[in-house]
């Protein structure tokens, strides 16, 4: 880590600083928002399902605030084009075409309820996701660094949704799952919203140092041994190979690829500079796996029938 400006105790004092100030206007949700501070210092991309009203676009508008950078909000609808997303070439009044940028092009961009468009403009995010440019009238436009897509989706089985493509699912580092609050945070969140004191977040955290954290996760240490387990817990989710898990073969249509192998290693890394550890083992590996896995296998008949969720097949993958 001698070429990397920041060091693990800056990077757990901004930690402390992120959490604290999005516990000012988020009530619990602890291990979501850690997944969301683990993807911004990994680069990744995030997708929060929970039904309406769990804070989702509250917790994705207080990140934003915690950190000196440029955000922008769309909100997915049925009648949303691509252009709406990524700008369009228009005709000024010089009879000249130029390109007026769409909101993709922010720092931030909260996807709100992704899965209420239809999948031609769900797509519209793929490239930019990806390739952090996007590309109109033949001619490609890069993103400004640092770029984060995170997302909100209702759960599947509500009306009006349409399932994200595999393909877009992958592009996201983590899928988190936002449930129900607890009685005791429920009633804080009652007591927190409807007097005349709301809480605020400050921002504690610049472009720059996002980047520098960024390089020092990856700069974290990982041994053949942690890489080997990886591999191996990756390829035991595949359905109907030599390698693969009991529950796989008998619940999954489909395992993960190797995307999740490389997320798994940086998820891992990060984790372990948020616990104070200077490289990674199997349980900073173990740790972030549902966040990693859950959206990259696909459950057959058999496990909706009999009621196996995603998580219940990692953990026992990973035991």
């Amino acid at each position: 880590m001698n070429d990397i400006v920041a060091t693990p105790k800056d990077f757990s004092a901004k930690v402390l600083a992120l959490r604290a100030e999005i516990g000012k206007v988020v009530v619990g949700q602890h291990e979501v928002i850690d997944a969301l501070i683990n993807a911004v210092f990994c680069h990744g991309h995030v997708l929060m399902v929970g039904v309406p009203g769990l804070a989702k676009t509250l917790l994705v508008k207080t990140l934003s605030e915690t950190m000196d950078l440029s955000f922008n909000r769309i909100q997915f609808t049925p009648d949303l084009m691509p252009s709406d997303i990524v700008g369009s070439e228009i005709l000024d009044d010089a009879r000249q075409f130029h390109f007026v940028k769409g909101p993709i092009f922010s720092n931030i961009i909260l996807a709100d309820e992704i899965n209420r468009t239809p999948p031609k403009t769900q797509a519209a995010l793929l490239e930019a996701m990806q390739e952090r440019q996007v590309t109109a009238g033949g001619q490609r436009y890069q993103l400004e660094e640092p770029f984060f897509v995170l997302a909100t989706q209702n759960p599947i089985e509500q009306e009006g949704t349409y399932p994200l493509p595999e393909a877009q699912l992958d592009r996201f580092m983590f899928q988190v799952i936002l449930d129900y609050p607890g009685f005791e945070e429920e009633v804080n969140i009652l007591k927190q919203t409807t007097g005349s004191a709301q809480g605020k977040a400050k921002s504690v955290i610049s472009a720059q140092q996002i980047k520098e954290f960024q390089a020092l996760v990856r700069a974290v240490p990982v041994t053949d041994h942690v890489f080997e387990q990886v591999v191996t817990m990756v390829q035991q989710t595949r359905p109907g190979q030599s390698g693969s898990h009991a529950m796989a073969n008998q619940y999954l249509s489909y395992g993960a690829g190797p995307r999740a192998g490389q997320n798994l290693i940086l998820a891992g890394k990060c984790h372990a500079l948020m616990h104070g550890k200077f490289s990674v083992d199997r349980e900073d590996i173990v740790a972030v796996s549902k966040w990693v896995l859950r959206h990259r296998i696909v459950r057959n008949f058999k496990a909706e029938a009999e009621g196996v969720s995603s998580d219940q097949i990692i953990a026992a993958i990973c035991n």
